[in-house]
């Protein structure tokens, strides 16, 4: 039994797609939705190999990433809790993370874990 499975980069891709929208997409790794809707389809008549570093470039959730609020690095997934959190109004020093979360370059909190 042979088994075939999409690359790595194809199914970012895709998943990426379903979660916002093709133009979304499209834009994010900067090619237009006409080439993003080739490359899905399987009927783009070029190479790959370009867009395909693209997507792994952009889409690929880094385990660590370097936090400019805390001046260190963390998981992946706590920069994704504190971005995701409910603003802590209770809590000064807590909220002005928060707030930097909002507005970070990293911006962890739309990716999916």
């Amino acid at each position: 039994m042979t088994t075939t499975s999409e690359p790595r980069w194809l199914a970012l891709m895709r998943e990426e797609a379903g979660r916002t929208s093709m133009r979304a997409l499209a834009d994010r790794l900067n090619y237009s939705r006409t080439t993003v809707s080739l490359v899905l389809s399987g009927t783009y008549p070029g190479q790959t190999d370009k867009i395909a570093a693209k997507a792994i470039e952009v889409l690929e959730t880094p385990a660590v990433v370097d936090c400019p609020y805390l001046g260190q690095e963390l998981p992946s997934a706590d920069c994704r809790a504190y971005a995701m959190q409910r603003a802590p109004t209770h809590h000064p020093t807590k909220m002005a993370h928060w707030r930097a979360c909002q507005k970070c370059q990293n911006n962890c909190k739309g990716e999916q874990q």
